[in-house]
Parts: structure tokens; C-alpha cells; sequence
């Protein structure tokens, strides 16, 4: 005779992080697409301690989300995949002001989620206050938008050095990495790795475990929450800055790589939003046709993007220090 889990108050079997990678291989297999993706994965991790109290270091933020451009279609709350409104080279903002950075252009969890609070995905505000109490240091004049590619010769090549030296510019002792979709996950993972050998400590903050993990982190925290939320709960203060106090204490607390630490903040009541997700035992096979047809719609529209900024795999090619020079000069001062 078999036991009831409800006996034990166990909790569901699918209340577990959320399987990624093998969703959305098998989402792209149904949708009909060739090879599975690979997604980045190293054995040695690269980990660099604060060289001095928390209390004494310049900290930033690296978001994956885009500044609102108002002539490319809806990137409001709860605005479908949105590919014209993307960015793909590395920019910066002046912390001192607020800025209106958006999701709409990545794959984020749009079924249980709308991005209508940007501090649930960048908490520029709330590492303000933590500067001005005196939890860090101080912020760094500049935070960094970093694009979401699915090339990795592209982020590791170009986008991660660039990255690097506009934090080493700006004298970063460490640095929160603020990921929404699935490939931002492994963009913000690579650039973590990227920082931690210039000698810059890294929170990864993530919704996406398994992606996070299986590239190699020093440090990740870990909300389960639907993609689009790393910073904590939407129209929740008191979550988003209990989130924050979690990645900086990680920062300190961490004795080795590959240090995760899940927060003990809920979504809901309910963990069924997990079953969702690019889950093709819920999708109709005229969906999976909707969703193929869309798809192909956005990837060429994407294309375009890329074409007109003048980015493709031929001419993103390795800056010396000229260039890096040059383009540090395209940053968000407004």
C-alpha cells in the first residue's frame, strides 16, 4: 500500500526549479528546429573574494534589459515578444538618474508575469539606498546594459571584454548580474566568469538555476520565481529589497565557486505557474504552429536589428584598445 505525500505535507512533485534547458530543447524540437541549442558549460569556475569589507566597495549593475525606444512597437506591461525593440551592443547609464529599461524584447515568463515593476528586474533604486546606508560602499557611476546572443563567440569575444573594461574603467570592486530569459541567463553566467577573472567579485541573480549552474558561476542566488523577476517580487518593496540583501551578503559569505544560495521567498501560494513554461504537454499542435510562425516573424525582424546597427558575426569582431575606447563613449547619460 503506497503513502500518501499529503500525509506528510509534502509539497507537489513539480514544485521544483524549473527544468530549462530540457524544456526548451524539447519546446524547439516541437516547434520543428534542427539541432538542440548548446548551452555553454564549464568544469572550472573562476572566483574572486572581496579584497575588503563590503562596506568599503564600489559596486554595479548589469541588466539584460533594454532602454524603451518609442518607435519600436509595444514594450509596455504585458507586451508580447517584442524582437524590434532589442539591443546588441554593450551600454552604460549614469546611476545618479533613473532610467526606463524594459524586458518585452526576451523571452521572459509572460503567462505569470508582465514586467509592469521594473525594480522587480533592476534594482537601481534600491542599491541607492544601500550606498547611502552605508550596506556598500558606494555605487558606481555607471551601470551596464549587457545583450542577450545566442552566439558565444559573440558574448565571450566581444560583449564580455567589453563589459570588463568599462567596469575596470569605473574601478568596480563588485558587480550584481541581473538576468531575465533563458539566454540571458547564460550571457549574465559567461560575463560573470569574464569579471571574476579581471578580479571583480559577481552575484549572478537568476530565476533559471539550471542554465546558471551547468555554465559555472562563483556565485548565484536563486529565486524561484517566473522568468523576468530576479530582483524580487513585482509591487513588493519589502521582497525586492530582502532580495538584494541576499545577493550582497552572498557576496561576503561565499568561501568557494559554484556557491548557490535559493531565496526563501514564494511566488505564490500555488507553485502549478511551474508546469507552463515552453511546456509542449500543454500546447495544441495549432499552437505549436502559431508559436512557429511568430517565431520566424520576430527572428527576421531581430536580423534586421542586427543589420541596421551594423552587427553580425563577420564585423563583431575583438576591439583593441582603441576601439574599446570608442565604443565606451556609447553610454546612456539621460
Amino acid at each position: 500500500m503506497s503513502e500518501c505525500s499529503e500525509d506528510f505535507g509534502f509539497a507537489p512533485a513539480h514544485d521544483e526549479p524549473i527544468p530549462y534547458r530540457q524544456r526548451i530543447r524539447e519546446y524547439y524540437v516541437a516547434l520543428g528546429y534542427g539541432a538542440p541549442y548548446e548551452w555553454a558549460h564549464y568544469a572550472e569556475v573562476p572566483f574572486r573574494r572581496l579584497a575588503k569589507p563590503l562596506s568599503d566597495c564600489r559596486v554595479t549593475l548589469v541588466t539584460t534589459a533594454a532602454p524603451f525606444q518609442p518607435d519600436k512597437g509595444d514594450q509596455g506591461p504585458g507586451a508580447p515578444y517584442n524582437s524590434a525593440a532589442k539591443f546588441y551592443t554593450v551600454y552604460s547609464g549614469d546611476t545618479d538618474k533613473d532610467h526606463d529599461l524594459r524586458i518585452s524584447h526576451v523571452g521572459i515568463d509572460r503567462q505569470h508575469t508582465t514586467a509592469e515593476d521594473p525594480a522587480s528586474y533592476f534594482p537601481l533604486r534600491h542599491l541607492r539606498a544601500a550606498a547611502t546606508a552605508g550596506r556598500i560602499g558606494a555605487l558606481a557611476r555607471r551601470f551596464h546594459g549587457l545583450p542577450t546572443n545566442r552566439s558565444h563567440r559573440v558574448t565571450l569575444e566581444v560583449d564580455c571584454p567589453e563589459l570588463v573594461a568599462r567596469c575596470l574603467a569605473d574601478a568596480v570592486d563588485a558587480a550584481l548580474l541581473l538576468p531575465n530569459c533563458p539566454v540571458c541567463h547564460q550571457s549574465a553566467s559567461l560575463a560573470a566568469r569574464a569579471l571574476e577573472s579581471a578580479g571583480i567579485a559577481t552575484v549572478v541573480l537568476g530565476c533559471a538555476k539550471d542554465i546558471v549552474e551547468y555554465v559555472g558561476v562563483p556565485r548565484l542566488l536563486f529565486s524561484d520565481f517566473p522568468l523576468g523577476n530576479p530582483a524580487g517580487r513585482p509591487n513588493d518593496p519589502t521582497s525586492q529589497r530582502a532580495t538584494l540583501d541576499f545577493a550582497l551578503d552572498l557576496l561576503t559569505a561565499a568561501a568557494l565557486p559554484r556557491t548557490t544560495v535559493q531565496s526563501p521567498l514564494r511566488w505564490s501560494p500555488s507553485s502549478d505557474w511551474k508546469l507552463d513554461f515552453s511546456n509542449v504537454q500543454r500546447l495544441s499542435a495549432a499552437e505549436i504552429a502559431r508559436r512557429r510562425a511568430e517565431f520566424d516573424k520576430q527572428k527576421a525582424i531581430a536580423r534586421g536589428v542586427r543589420e541596421d546597427a551594423g552587427v553580425t558575426r563577420d564585423t563583431l569582431k575583438p576591439q583593441g584598445p582603441a576601439g574599446a575606447a570608442a565604443s565606451r563613449d556609447r553610454s546612456l547619460t539621460g
